[in-house]
């Protein structure tokens, strides 16, 4: 008897829970909630052994976990490519029609929240994680319970996955910031960082306190369910009972999309969430397989930004910052004004070349806005509003850090510091060895790099690895005790294991970004290769030029770089690529195809062992061509392919040379 009021009253109390925070169509009272819940929370406490997993007391948090875990995501969390304008919404269709000859598009409104992924095995929500770097996040599953549109058991026992956005509303953020100034704590600049912040707390209680919410949108395996549209994606969602935002639109051609962003740009004042543009998918999942990937983000969807905000301040001295390659870079310090939720009181200026071109003073009152939404800048000089006590710009001579005289090199708009013992170079090397996309050494920020440094524990990125021979030292520093430190060496010891291409980036070879040392560390499988490299060799690979090659070359003749490596090498260091190797194959090195038509193999998986093997595959027969794969029902690319004289393979064919 006592069991089944229990379940009854998780049943009233979920479906209440649904109508009020998922269909804003509530059936019961606050009071009837609160009779229910009190009920509910004495059965519980008297037979614990009775509560059920997707008992409602367990959204009031009080779960605290000393870390985060790290987690792999099955399927990468890839973000979308952005636009700013009309014309390149055009573009983008014109780039899919020439794929995909009559797509249709939804376009969802892009909520500025925090992305997650949700897992839930046998319809039973296990794990939330963070987007991260898009390859790992962060398990946030104790926070997500908390939130009260998650659901915690499905109406179906699926195994499944979906992503979505978690944001705090409008109202929510208003409250929180009024608690936070009645304490006299500083408030959260925008409810997107006080999203971010809210999730990635140790302690639930504080989650829960903070009244997040979710918009889903995405599955990553949607096939696995029949879903063949991105329409029946949301309404599959919907009917498991998740949050899909209502202001979803299916168009028909570009005009309806243009309409919609248009529409959405003017009226988004009104939502109850903040949001930052519009998403526009392909809705057939098919099509969005044909037109695929690039390297980093999905040629069937874009990301509208809306325009940045402007605003005028005062630009009140012009410092110069050091960077790890020695580049000077002019900063602008303001006057602090508010931008598109955030408060900004400096800006970069770049370079001499872009001061003098805007003509840019001291004392100058200057329009600033977010590139993207993201990155503030200058767009004008209010030459108007001059006094005449305005001070004319003046690059520096010599380093601010070293005194070391500057050189502006050829064919280069900055100027640089040469002196490798320049303080400011070592730091911002370390601390760019240390970033997230390079070692990712976790608890590493600028500040306590900088500290570090000074107090002469870290000196060199080999210092990293010796660091805990200085552990009692690093106890004594305020704020750091037993558990921070060791948290610091754990992430320095489990980055020995990094695979070669983040050690190369992490490196800080100049002209060596992160796609041109994953590039490197494919190419070549390990780091004694890529030394004895030659500067024609790598000139050979493609997308590797003059200048990289070079820089390459200059990096690793120098006998401070070898030892450098050596010395990893002995405190063991990973020295090897751990993807998957090139196999150059001379039917497919440096070769462009094109495929057409239908294959037994993914589109995705033919076209990763081609690249596989050294050569390209494009969307399109053009002259440059150099194959053309045919399936079964080829295209007009067949066509043209047959008109120009290019190669023709069939099925058979491309699999035979694949296996030479």
């Amino acid at each position: 008897m006592i069991e089944k009021r229990m379940q009854e009253l998780v049943d009233i109390l979920n479906k209440a829970s649904y109508e009020y925070h998922t269909l804003d169509m509530p059936t019961i009272t606050d009071q009837e909630y609160d009779d229910y819940y009190a009920e509910l929370v004495k059965l519980e406490t008297k037979y614990p052994e009775l509560v059920r997993d997707d008992s409602p007391t367990h959204r009031v948090g009080g779960t605290v976990i000393d870390d985060f875990v790290k987690v792999v995501h099955e399927v990468p969390m890839m973000s979308l490519d952005d636009i700013f304008n009309e014309e390149e919404i055009r573009d983008f269709d014109e780039r899919v029609r020439k794929v995909i000859p009559h797509p249709t598009y939804v376009c969802e409104l892009k909520i500025d929240g925090l992305s997650v992924s949700l897992v839930y095995r046998n319809g039973k929500f296990v794990r939330g994680a963070t987007r991260g770097d898009g390859t790992t996040g962060e398990d946030i599953t104790h926070n997500v319970k908390t939130i009260k549109s998650v659901p915690l058991v499905l109406p179906k026992p699926l195994d499944i996955e979906v992503r979505g956005e978690i944001y705090m509303p409008k109202k929510s953020f208003e409250m929180l910031n009024e608690k936070r100034r009645a304490k006299g704590e500083k408030e959260f600049a925008n409810p997107r960082n006080a999203a971010a912040g809210s999730v990635r707390q140790l302690d639930s209680t504080i989650a829960a306190e903070r009244n997040l919410d979710t918009f889903l949108y995405h599955i990553p395996n949607a096939s696995d369910y029949a879903v063949k549209t991105q329409l029946e994606a949301l309404a599959f969602m919907k009917e498991l009972k998740f949050i899909v935002n209502p202001n979803i639109k299916h168009c028909k051609n570009v005009d309806e999309v243009v309409k919609y962003v248009m529409y959405w740009q003017q009226h988004r004042p009104e939502l109850p969430y903040e949001i930052d543009g519009v998403v526009i998918k392909v809705n057939d999942l098919n099509d969005q397989h044909t037109l695929g990937f690039t390297a980093r983000v999905p040629k069937w969807g874009i990301a509208y930004k809306f325009p940045a905000e402007e605003v005028l301040t005062k630009l009140t001295n012009i410092e110069f910052c050091v960077g790890r390659t020695g580049k000077i870079t002019p900063r602008a310090d303001l006057t602090p004004v508010h931008l598109a939720g955030s408060v900004i009181s400096s800006v970069t200026l770049h370079n001499e070349d872009y001061i003098k071109e805007k003509d840019i003073k001291i004392g100058d009152v200057v329009a600033i806005h977010k590139a993207g939404d993201v990155i503030p800048e200058v767009v004008a000089v209010k030459k108007e509003r001059r006094t005449g006590a305005e001070i004319d710009f003046k690059m520096a001579t010599h380093c601010p850090i070293c005194g070391e005289k500057l050189v502006r090199k050829e064919s280069e708009s900055a100027y640089f510091c040469l002196n490798p013992k320049c303080d400011a170079r070592k730091i911002e090397g370390l601390i760019h060895y240390a970033s997230r996309d390079a070692m990712n050494l976790d608890g590493f920020g600028e500040s306590i790099v900088e500290d570090f440094y000074n107090k002469g524990f870290l000196r060199s990125i080999k210092d990293y690895y010796t660091l805990y021979e200085h552990k009692e030292d690093l106890m004594e520093l305020e704020g750091f005790g037993e558990r921070s430190i060791q948290k610091l060496l754990t992430a320095i010891e489990d980055s020995k294991n990094n695979s070669l291409e983040r050690l190369l980036f992490g490196l800080g070879i100049r002209h060596v970004g992160k796609k041109t040392a994953h590039l490197l560390a494919q190419n070549y499988g390990t780091m004694d290769a890529l030394m004895s490299s030659t500067y024609d060799a790598l000139c050979m690979i493609p997308d590797i030029g003059e200048i990289i090659a070079q820089s390459v070359v200059d990096y690793f003749s120098d006998d401070t770089n070898k030892e450098l490596i050596s010395d990893l090498k002995a405190m063991g260091m990973n020295m090897e690529y751990q993807g998957k190797p090139k196999e150059l194959n001379e039917i497919f090195n440096e070769k462009t195809f094109v495929l057409t038509g239908t294959i037994s193999m993914p589109r995705d998986t033919a076209k990763e062992r081609i690249e596989h093997r050294g050569g390209k595959v494009t969307g399109s027969v053009t002259r440059a061509t150099d194959v053309v794969i045919v399936g079964e029902n080829p295209g007009s690319k067949y066509t043209k392919a047959q008109e120009l004289g290019i190669t023709i393979w069939d099925e058979q064919t491309f699999i035979n040379n694949l296996n030479m």
